[in-house]
């Protein structure tokens, strides 16, 4: 399950993505983020084999933003023989996750990333969650119009699945992008939606597939709280999602993840 790839207008893109998550020990991982803070963050060479380890087992795509720490745990790995495509996610800000100000994220230096990012294997380049979750829909624009320009595949990132949703259609040219990541996870955690029963869940795969993108989901082990083997259980019986980005902490969750992976 989701070890091919995905052929898109001229372009490859590997199913199974590893995601940036806990490498930029992100706070939404609660007090697991000083682990990784210090564990990761800080320490690009521990990075690196955990990026290294997810790809000899079969990883062959990294979601990556321009954080030097962050690509310096990625050209090691590189260094060290792990070619993999980048998914960039453009426009990443400091902006606290659990209290985050967007007219903070619209100020960020997204051209810079979108020219760093143009340098690598990069066949796909997200706007930032922040910057699409802050509804201003030309700033939005305009960065998917330099996306393509660029030459890369184009997409955006939401914190909030639904309410996105139903926004898009009416305030964004959907023709600027192909492709969409949405957290999504069998408790709906980290999702706008409170409840997650058959029905609900129905009905928001539905509205999903209305806007007839792409779709990467992300945060599918709920942010630690699912175990593997549960989470993928669950993606056994969902069918409109194209490709998954998952993080892992360390060398051996990417031995024994990626593995348990495989056998469904």
């Amino acid at each position: 399950m989701f070890f091919e790839e995905l052929e898109y207008k001229g372009k490859s893109i590997p199913q199974t993505i590893l995601g940036y998550g806990p490498f930029m020990a992100e706070l939404y991982y609660g007090h697991r983020s000083r682990l990784y803070l210090d564990d990761l963050y800080n320490d690009p060479q521990n990075a690196s084999e955990v990026i290294i380890e997810s790809y000899n087992h079969g990883v062959r795509a990294i979601n990556l933003v321009n954080n030097s720490n962050l690509l310096k745990a990625y050209d090691l790995a590189e260094d060290a023989g792990c070619k993999m495509k980048v998914i960039a996610t453009i426009g990443k800000s400091d902006v606290d996750y659990l209290n985050p100000n967007y007219e903070v994220a619209k100020e960020v230096d997204w051209d810079e990333d979108i020219e760093l990012f143009s340098s690598y294997d990069c066949p796909l380049m997200l706007v930032d969650e922040f910057i699409t979750d802050g509804y201003d829909w030309k700033l939005t624009s305009k960065i998917l119009n330099t996306i393509n320009d660029s030459g890369s595949l184009s997409g955006i990132v939401t914190a909030f699945p639904s309410k996105t949703s139903d926004l898009l259609p009416d305030n964004l040219d959907m023709n600027l992008f192909d492709f969409f990541m949405i957290p999504y996870n069998n408790l709906s955690y980290m999702m706008d939606i409170s409840a997650f029963n058959a029905s609900q869940r129905q009905e928001f795969i539905d509205k999903i597939m209305k806007l007839n993108k792409k779709i990467i989901a992300t945060r599918i082990l709920a942010a630690g709280v699912l175990k593997p083997k549960e989470a993928f259980t669950f993606y056994q019986n969902v069918d409109f999602v194209d490709a998954i980005c998952m993080g892992v902490a360390k060398v051996e969750e990417a031995r024994e993840d990626f593995s348990l992976l495989k056998e469904y």
